[in-house]
């Protein structure tokens, strides 16, 4: 029984204190794309302990399998088949919310390309960019696997020069060529997979912040960081759609910190954190394949 009781310790740890801590943290922030993976690998490590802990905990309590079929007269079958039940919903729950999130994402990113198309002009400075006849700054991207734009206004344009334009350019297009929506698909559907009573809002905001920085680092080495970083101020506080990813939408004053700094050397920090991610995910995968293997090897022999 101390299986399935060190799994649900785990899993719970990795809900709540464990993202609560690495969001205090500032290395994170100087190594974002291995920070996204180990970020991912702490979602992921925690819906696969809370399977692990269910599975094992059904398994101890139906005992060895030497009997083949299930026995509805025996108490010990009864409450191993609804843990099993309980953990199968745990997996329809997120399957739903993946589902859920990418068809809703979708729908509202095709009505505002449709409605951009209308309503701005398009500009061949970049492919997929439209001008928006709008005094308010805007700038911002709706990814797609066909048909990506990215959207300026009239209000953009005039508070931006020439390099800081060509910054926030590289800024948005770095988002559309790395499909970080994709990575933002899978925490707002995490989030909205887990019950309230232990949903957080850290690993999603971590989220956001991290793929900012992402695309900040890419715009940094194609148009060098002081023209980015007055973008980001000239733009701060803007408003951009929900389903899309903005240049200035978050942690303004962090990215522009960052930009002063000049990009250091994080190979043995990034690898360390790659590292405790793989690291994160050997124990409740072995733990739930453990005792599949075991039954399909008994099952055989």
């Amino acid at each position: 029984m101390i299986t399935p009781v060190l799994l649900a310790v785990l899993a719970l740890v990795l809900t709540g204190p464990a993202p609560a801590v690495l969001a205090r943290a500032n290395w994170p922030y100087r190594v974002p794309r291995a920070a996204v993976i180990l970020w991912q690998a702490i979602a992921l490590a925690a819906v696969l302990a809370a399977l692990g802990a269910g599975i094992a905990l059904s398994y101890s309590i139906a005992g060895e399998p030497g009997k083949p079929k299930f026995d509805p007269s025996s108490p010990r079958d009864l409450v191993a088949a609804l843990i099993l039940a309980m953990t199968a919903s745990v997996v329809i729950r997120l399957l739903w919310a993946v589902g859920k999130v990418a068809v809703g994402t979708r729908a509202r990113r095709k009505r505002h390309r449709d409605l951009v198309d209308v309503l701005a002009t398009p500009d061949g400075l970049i492919p997929g960019l439209r001008v928006l006849a709008e005094e308010t700054p805007l700038a911002y991207c709706l990814p797609a696997l066909r048909g990506a734009r990215v959207i300026v206004s009239v209000g953009a344009l005039d508070r931006l020069d020439d390099s800081e334009l060509k910054a926030v350019l590289a800024h948005e297009q770095a988002h559309l060529r790395a499909r970080h929506d994709l990575v933002l698909e899978e925490f707002t559907a995490l989030h909205h997979a887990f019950p309230r009573w232990v949903r957080s809002d850290v690993a999603l905001e971590q989220a956001r912040t991290l793929v900012e920085l992402l695309a900040d680092d890419d715009a940094r080495r194609r148009s060098g960081p002081r023209p980015l970083a007055r973008a980001l101020v000239a733009l701060a506080g803007s408003p951009a759609p929900e389903a899309a990813l903005a240049a200035a939408k978050s942690a303004t004053v962090l990215r522009v910190e960052r930009l002063a700094d000049p990009a250091p050397d994080e190979r043995v920090l990034a690898t360390l954190t790659y590292a405790g991610a793989v690291t994160l995910l050997v124990l409740p995968t072995i733990t739930i394949a453990a005792p599949i293997v075991k039954a399909i090897v008994k099952a055989i022999s």
